[in-house]
């Protein structure tokens, strides 16, 4: 979102700044161009009022007045300081003062255009525009000498465009330097603006992951922004506190409940039991029914009281030695999976450091042991491997069990869910639950696998530097 709210805005920065350069640029070179106009039509006009107003020379009679030996002289000098062919011709185009010797009029595009006009009695117009692409192109200006309302003689100049060119390159060059800054300033405006706006919107999906994440208790903090962001913040804070309310309740509730149920449960397998012992022989079936569902009732309550607590724990997570701690639950587990014939083995151990609960860590990574033992036939092997990555240290567990589908690994740890498959095995569909919800109340996640060649592998993870 960053990125395309700052290509934005500069694509519109960019845009207004062109929209501005370029008819200014365009000013520029007509400005720089109308000023040697201005300087070419004066000295027209001055070479003009020179000329004898009467002893004209006729065609080829050869015979030049003084007056007209002294415009030729002026007319060398200007071409020789100025670079710029001048002329004087007669309306037959017969030369009278010409800088350089040979020079003849031009007849033909806009140069032949002007002196056509120049012949008709008017003054040559503003020629096309040159441009610093364009170095074949001269500057012609044509001007009509008037006697007595006829055209005695025409006065031309034809200057060349190099400086012409030059000096509007500089002044482009300058006009570019100056556009630069102003889109360097631009961009720094842009990237300010942008974060600025972006800022609360970025605390904004931190909380929000963070609460889809489990952690309950992340909250917006005032960073500025728009005032619309900014309520949108304090809205987010209070639609959180709600939240946690409700979950609250929801969870006392079902604390009070599983906790209220277990009472009157325990008296009424205890009636099983003294009933049993008065029932007539060929009811052994049915009470071993009986007591197995009751049995299996009082370990989803104890289940359902278990997660209750999980999910009401605030925890504050604290430097663990991850690998001891690994190791001394792997000791713990070790006779049970001996009874079940099932080899427990802990791969290369590798000192690791964790920022967790080490409680709720325990007792997660039991509760992954636990179900890894149950699905793992006798003879098979359940493995725990410690590795890590940048930002956290992890533990797998993996088992020789059936494993689950890609389906059924999207549903796993979700509450009292059991692949189909597995229904005739002891458990209530809460422990991997209650492991994953002991993890994300230490800031850890719990993430499910295929393992090779067949079983399941289970990651716990846990970071390794204290979150802020």
């Amino acid at each position: 979102m960053r990125t395309r709210l700052l290509g934005i805005l500069l694509a519109l920065m960019l845009g207004v700044l062109a929209a501005l350069g370029v008819p200014l640029a365009g000013s520029m070179a007509a400005g720089e161009q109308s000023r040697v106009v201005i300087d070419r039509m004066d000295d027209v006009a001055r070479f003009a009022q020179e000329l004898p107003t009467q002893g004209l020379p006729s065609a080829g009679d050869g015979v030049d007045p003084p007056q007209l030996r002294a415009l030729k002289a002026e007319v060398a000098r200007y071409q020789d300081l100025y670079g710029v062919r001048t002329g004087l011709f007669l309306p037959d185009e017969t030369p009278l003062a010409v800088a350089p010797a040979g020079w003849q009029l031009p007849n033909s595009g806009p140069a032949g255009q002007a002196v056509q006009e120049a012949k008709d009695g008017r003054r040559s117009h503003n020629p096309p525009q040159v441009w610093p692409w364009t170095p074949e192109r001269t500057l012609t200006i044509a001007s009509p000498v008037v006697r007595d309302g006829d055209v005695v003689a025409v006065v031309v100049t034809e200057s060349p465009t190099g400086p012409l060119r030059a000096r509007i390159l500089r002044r482009w060059l300058w006009l570019a330097a100056g556009e630069s800054v102003a889109m360097a300033a631009a961009v720094l405006l842009a990237v300010r603006l942008t974060e600025w706006v972006l800022r609360p919107v970025r605390t904004l999906d931190r909380a929000t992951h963070d609460i889809a994440t489990g952690r309950m208790n992340a909250r917006v903090a005032s960073v500025g922004g728009p005032p619309e962001l900014r309520r949108l913040a304090d809205s987010f804070n209070e639609m959180a506190d709600h939240v946690v309310i409700v979950l609250d309740q929801q969870r006392a509730f079902v604390a009070d409940a599983s906790h209220q149920l277990r009472n009157p449960l325990s008296a009424l397998l205890l009636r099983v039991e003294l009933l049993g012992l008065e029932l007539p022989e060929g009811h052994e079936t049915e009470l071993a029914q009986v007591r197995e569902e009751g049995t299996r009732l009082a370990r989803v309550l104890d289940d359902l009281l278990g997660l209750a607590t999980a999910e009401g724990s605030r925890p504050e997570p604290e430097p663990v030695d991850l690998t001891a701690l690994v190791l001394a639950r792997a000791d713990a587990w070790r006779p049970v999976a001996r009874q079940r014939g099932i080899r427990l083995s802990c791969g290369a151990v590798t000192q690791l450091k964790a920022w967790t609960d080490p409680i709720g860590f325990g007792s997660a990574l039991d509760a992954v042991l636990d179900n890894a033992l149950k699905f793992s036939p006798s003879g098979g092997t359940v493995a725990l491997t410690l590795h890590s990555s940048r930002q956290e240290a992890m533990v797998t567990v993996t088992d020789d069990g059936p494993g689950l589908t890609e389906e059924e690994l999207a549903r796993a740890g979700d509450r009292f869910w059991r692949s189909p498959r597995h229904q005739n095995v002891d458990g209530s569909g809460l422990g991997l639950s209650i492991a994953r919800t002991l993890l994300l109340a230490g800031g850890g996640s719990l993430e499910f696998a295929p393992a090779d060649p067949h079983g399941l592998a289970v990651t716990l993870s846990a970071p390794r530097q204290q979150r802020s």
